[in-house]
Order: structure tokens, then sequence, then C-alpha cells
């Protein structure tokens, strides 16, 4: 998995070669910047659907049945404080590598893949066993959130026989939590060296030919099955010729394509660090232009199913701290301006993820991070165990400051920062307007003219925290998340009014700011 592994592919490499960005020198801190927001309430370019906001985790998570149970109270009540109707996703690296064991004596398979025992390779190097009872535990914790569910079945060393058997026991425990299942993992790294689950020389064309063979097999056993894919790693070229191929292969089965998208990594090079992850990244917007058209044209929608601040587990230090807060604010809210219909970003257990990865975590650097992964991957946006109860990461309040912004549509917007690396965005909803402001420069500060603004006032909630590499200390409207109900409100009141026609947003740096407008 080289530095580049999630580079654009060839449809977008044009449009990226000349939009290479280049840090400024470090500047002090000064008085407010001047700038300008102007809100184009004619141009609608996007929509937030109530279940935009979600989580992904491996698979493997589940070969512990207690913990998407319905009884561990602490984790659904973070889920349902961040969304009533988010997405959770299941699969990853694990996916390849789980098997369905249906009774207490059934035997593992073989396992079919030449990276296994190679130092080299980031892979699972077991199998691992995946219950009824588990499916019939993330059921009831399912019912409790009010969340649905996306289901990774094994396609690197699975088989249609085997992953039609266990999609028909997944289907009918889930029944309506179930969005639609999704077929391996990543297939565009599949003959990597550090993959290996196929030889050399295979492409998509072997892929779709397989992967249509397992969507078969499910949908013999499954009537009425629905599918998402292709879950690539980093080609948006793989994305647009699966929406193109498979959609008439498969007709209304088909109903999502899906793709992964990492900022950074690996957390050991010092590449990936907070500024490079703060400045914007030129490849999103090319690759969503390639996809997008596809989509539409065939009726589908677009998830970034899996994905964070930088792959591998993230990196301590910026992944769970402030800056991974705002990236993750910033990055959900520009993939909705571009058509995207959902964001999953993936975390748990440092010991999961650890595994998933061939028993590697890189982002580790000695044994306080070791402690730290111990409840919670360095990217992940909850944390914890069942033992101690489940908490949030600053990249939680991110995702909640987003999820205001649910059911809402977007609108154009004009911003002249006036220098400092701000982005701006605005929605229009049946609740009403959502204005959201995003400082992520290191230094300055910032105000914006917002006029002749669409609303006549409005509560302003900020995102916080004492720096940008800061991991505790961090809060939405003044509040920090709590262990008990309720678990976050605002507890700062402060309003922005509107005076002959114009309004001032004041954003400090490293910070962001949510205008809730009436």
């Amino acid at each position: 998995m080289p530095i580049d592994r999630r580079t654009l592919i060839k449809v977008a490499a044009g449009a990226v070669g000349a939009a290479i960005s280049v840090r400024s020198a470090p500047v002090t801190a000064r008085d407010d910047i001047r700038g300008r927001l102007i809100i184009d309430t004619s141009r609608e370019i996007g929509r937030i659907p109530a279940s935009y906001t979600g989580f992904s985790v491996e698979l493997a998570t589940l070969a512990d049945p207690g913990i998407y149970h319905p009884a561990n109270a602490s984790m659904i009540a973070l889920y349902r404080r961040l969304s009533r109707q988010g997405v959770l996703r299941i699969g990853g690296n694990s996916s390849e590598f789980c098997w369905w064991k249906p009774k207490a004596d059934s035997a593992p398979p073989a396992i079919r893949a030449a990276g296994v025992g190679r130092a080299d390779n980031w892979m699972p190097q077991r199998l691992i066993p995946i219950s009824p009872a588990a499916v019939d535990n993330l059921r009831g914790f399912l019912d409790a959130t009010g969340w649905s569910c996306i289901y990774g079945l094994n396609f690197g060393t699975g088989s249609p026989a085997a992953d039609a058997e266990q999609a028909a026991y997944v289907a009918h425990v889930l029944g309506p939590t179930l969005r639609y299942f999704q077929i391996g993992n990543e297939p565009d790294f599949y003959q990597d060296p550090n993959n290996l689950l196929r030889p050399h020389g295979w492409g998509f064309e072997d892929y779709l030919r397989e992967w249509t063979q397992i969507a078969n097999a499910v949908s013999a056993a499954v009537p009425g099955a629905r599918f998402g894919g292709p879950d690539v790693g980093s080609s948006a070229d793989w994305v647009v010729r699966f929406g193109e191929r498979a959609k008439p292969l498969l007709g209304e089965r088909l109903i999502e394509l899906t793709g992964h998208y990492y900022a950074e990594g690996p957390p050991d090079s010092p590449d990936a660090n907070i500024d490079h992850l703060l400045t914007r990244d030129p490849r999103i917007e090319p690759r969503m232009a390639a996809i997008m058209p596809v989509a539409r044209q065939q009726g589908l929608s677009f998830r970034m199913a899996e994905g964070n601040s930088c792959f591998r587990g993230g990196k301590p230090g910026m992944s769970n701290a402030l800056a991974g807060a705002l990236w993750g604010m910033d990055y959900m809210l520009e993939m909705a301006t571009l058509g995207c219909s959902g964001i999953n970003f993936h975390g748990g257990s440092g010991n999961v993820i650890s595994m998933s990865l061939g028993n590697k975590l890189p982002g580790a650097r000695n044994a306080r991070d070791l402690e730290i992964a111990r409840l919670g991957s360095f990217y992940s946006p909850i944390a914890g165990n069942r033992e101690v109860g489940y908490t949030a990461r600053p990249l939680y309040y991110g995702m909640l400051a987003v999820d205001a912004f649910a059911e809402t549509t977007l609108l154009a917007t004009d911003l002249d920062s006036g220098g400092p690396n701000v982005t701006a965005y605005a929605g229009r909803g049946v609740k009403g307007w959502r204005v959201a402001v995003v400082n992520k420069d290191r230094y300055r500060d910032v105000s914006l003219e917002l006029p002749s603004p669409p609303f006549g006032s409005g509560r302003i909630w900020r995102l916080s925290g004492p720096a940008l590499d800061a991991t505790t200390g961090i809060s939405l409207a003044g509040a920090e998340l709590r262990t008990a109900e309720p678990l976050w409100e605002p507890s700062t009141h402060e309003t922005l009014s509107v005076k002959q026609g114009r309004a001032v947003i004041r954003v400090p740096h490293a910070s962001a700011a949510v205008l809730i407008g009436a």
C-alpha cells in the first residue's frame, strides 16, 4: 500500500495535474481577515438525505456477537444522537476472510489466498467465523438505533454458494434494516503484492464476471436482493465501468455505486500530517466529476462507503484530533455538493483493524499509542469497549455538525475568504436555513460578511478545541459529549443578527461554525 495508492485514475489525471496545491509560508496571528459570503438561492447544487451520515466497520467485528447488540446501551446512544436514520456499513479487508459458521460444529473452508504467511501482506492472516447469533444481535442493534445496514460478503476467499447461504440468513433476519449487499472489498487492489487475493493480470473483466456469478447466486437464494458496488479502493474508472456494465446485467437489483477515499497515508509517513490533511485535495472534484454522470444516467446513487483521514488505522495526533474533526466536517459537505449520497467513516477497535491489516498498526509509535488503539483505532469516530462503555472522538463532533444539514438542499455559494484556508456551505430545508463555515487555517481568524442573507436571525454552533492536534477538550456549541443522557445538547446560545440587510459571522482559526437560521 504505497503512499499514492489512493491517487486518482486515468479519467481524472489530466484535471489533477495542474491543480497541485502550494502551501504558503507560516504567518502569525493577527486581526480578523475580512471576507464575504454570498448565498445564491437560485442555484441548487445538491441534497443531503437523512441517511447521509454513517459509520464503516470491519465484518470481523461481528466475531464478537456482543458488540452490535441491543444491550450495548452506550454505543446505541451515540448512534442515535448522531443520526436517527444513519447507515452502518460492515465490510473492510476482514470481510475477505470471514466465513459463515451456521452451526457450532461447522468446519472452516480452506484459505485460498497467496499472501497468507508473507510479512509484506496487509490482509488478514486467518479466517474469522461469523455466527447466526451475531446477525440476530445486529438486527436488535439496528432496531434500537433506527439505522440501516450495508452488509459485505466475501469475494476474495469466498464462493457463490457460501455467500448465498450467508446472504439468505442475513436478509431473513435483518429484513427492512438491510439496505443492500456489497460483494468484496477494494477489488482494484486484489492483484497488488500486498494483497494477492488474485494473480497478476487479473482485472476488471475478471472481476465483473466473478462478481456477477456471486450476485446471481445470492439473488437465487434471496429473491429481491439488492446490491451496491464495486466498493473500490481508489479507481474511479472501475466505478464508472461498473455502473455502465453491471447495471444492464442486474437491472433494478443494483441501486448504488460505492467507493473508498482516504485523504492521507500511510500513517508512518512524515508526509501524512495536519497541514497536508487540511489543504484542499485536488483529487476529489475530478473523481466525482467522472462518477456522477454515469451514476445519474444509470439511475444510481454514489456513496463513499469507507474512508477517513489516513488509511491503515489512522494517525495519532491527527486522525483523533481537532484537525480530523475539521477535515471530516469539510469533506462531508464538499462531497454532498458534488452529488455524494452518503459518507461512512471507517473505525472500530484497534485490535480488529490491526488484524484486518495482517496484524500491523503502523500509526502506533509507542506504548501510549497502543493503549489509545486498544479503545479504538486512531481514526475511529467512536472509542471504547463493552467493559468501559463508548465515547465520542473529535471526528464524531464534525459528523454531528454536518447532521444539522440533514434533509436540506444545498445552494451555491460565492466565498471570498480574504486569504485564509476557509470553506463555506449553505443549505435550505423544511427546518430552516443552515450555513457552515470551516476555518482550517492554523493562524488566521476570519470575519465573513453576509450581504442580504435569506434569513432574519439564527443560532450559531461552534466546533472548537485547544489546538489542531488536541485530542481532548473538543466541543460543539460549547458542549462536550457526555456518557449519560442527554449525551449532547448546546450549552452556549450565541445568536447572529441581521441588521440593515447585513450580517457578519466571525470564525476563529482552527474552528468551524454552523448557523441555524430561521
